[in-house]
């Protein structure tokens, strides 16, 4: 289809992106949508997503294609990856689902970005550009033009900073340079579900904390699939290395966990490493017709495993706002950046608190362990209440 000659721009074609796009489509408003892959696509890991998501999927009209494609953990743990002792029980059932009103869900990172990519495919008014590398952007007036790495240049009335923890908008926006690492990097890896010999429970979510590591592991893909993530402490950032230099410093790292804990690295592939990291949170993520969500905006550590839950919902407030506004895009990045960012910020500064929680050692990890496992079902509950019970949103 011919694109309106006034859309608005989307770099990013990941979570937020692609939420930004339908929602902003749906109510008829015309969107560019330029990611820098080839296709469209995303990293093939899992994800996790607590019940304020599927208020967006709701509003949305998709909750019934993501729960199609996801799977709802019985309950969510921590143990303690020196002894096996659990820390912290959550769960997840039917007393969960009562008290949120929305179920917590597991999914594969691709099947997710699949049902969000096809949805806005069905949709005229929203344009998809792959391939397409912006690398900056100019304003003049009431437009905004962008350059792609090949040297293309697209106009719109506004643009919408959606590319990531590393983005080139936030780069000329805001110029604060790169992520700040936190000392840690991770590494993913899924297995099918049958060749998993480990003994570990298959329908829960298991976080084993332990001094400078942490692993993270959980079904996908209705049972036939098995994810694991482990995260250490360590300088060693780059992506690509020495895989058998990234076993050794694994295992040394975890040479006092479990049987269990040993037994799963043993199954995992180290070819690649992410590192981690996030941003000091920032009240304004905008200038005029220019403004940024998500990753973009206001990455986070995975610890309550919001990242790209903040990234949907700011996708759907900014397309309420920029429709409630009437295009005044100034006046809509203005009130999203208000209404969002204390609320992010909190997610940001929470999940170091809890890192850190994770990662303890000695009499201090005893007795912050100690605190947690006192606690029942409702102080659990009450806990995550200000996240799970969602964002208020204005659109309807």
């Amino acid at each position: 289809m011919a694109i309106s000659e006034n859309p608005t721009l989307i770099v990013g074609g990941g979570f937020g992106g692609l939420t930004a796009a339908l929602a902003l489509g749906q109510r008829g408003i015309p969107v560019q949508v330029f990611e820098g892959a080839p296709e469209f696509g995303a990293i093939g890991y899992g994800i996790q997503f607590g019940p304020n998501i599927f208020h967006v999927f709701d509003r949305l009209g998709i909750s019934d294609e993501v729960m199609s494609v996801g799977d709802e953990p019985n309950s969510l743990l921590m143990l303690d990856a020196l002894n096996g002792d659990q820390v912290i029980h959550i769960p997840t059932g039917d007393s969960f689902r009562a008290r949120f009103k929305q179920p917590y869900l597991i999914v594969h990172r691709i099947d997710l970005h699949t049902v969000l990519l096809d949805a806005c495919k069905k949709i005229d008014a929203v344009q998809l550009e792959p391939d397409a590398m912006v690398t900056g952007y100019s304003t003049a007036g009431d437009q905004v033009s962008v350059t792609t790495e090949d040297g293309r240049s697209f106009t719109g009335r506004a643009l919408i900073g959606a590319d990531g923890i590393r983005s080139a908008t936030r780069a000329q926006l805001i110029d604060d340079g790169e992520p700040v690492p936190n000392g840690y990097v991770a590494h993913r890896t899924i297995v099918p579900m049958e060749s998993m010999k480990v003994d570990v429970p298959r329908d829960v979510v298991i976080l084993w904390g332990g001094p400078g590591f942490h692993i993270v592991h959980y079904p996908l893909r209705h049972g036939t699939e098995f994810n694991i993530v482990a995260v250490l402490r360590s300088e060693n950032t780059a992506e690509r290395g020495n895989v058998d230099a990234y076993r050794a410093e694994l295992e040394e790292a975890t040479k006092n966990a479990t049987p269990e804990i040993k037994a799963l690295i043993a199954m995992m592939d180290l070819e690649q490493r992410f590192m981690i990291g996030d941003r000091d949170p920032i009240r304004h993520w905008h200038k005029g017709r220019v403004g940024l969500l998500g990753d973009a905006a206001h990455p986070t550590l995975q610890s309550l495993a919001q990242g790209a839950c903040m990234a949907i919902e700011d996708g759907l407030h900014l397309a309420d706002l920029i429709h409630a506004k009437n295009h005044d895009y100034d006046a809509a990045f203005t009130q999203f950046t208000s209404d969002r960012y204390l609320r992010t910020a909190r997610v940001t500064l929470e999940s170091r608190y809890i890192w850190q929680f994770y990662h303890g050692d000695g009499i201090e990890r005893e007795v912050q362990y100690q605190i947690y496992k006192d606690r029942n079902e409702a102080d659990a509950f009450e806990c995550v209440s200000w996240l799970y019970d969602g964002f208020q949103f204005d659109g309807g």
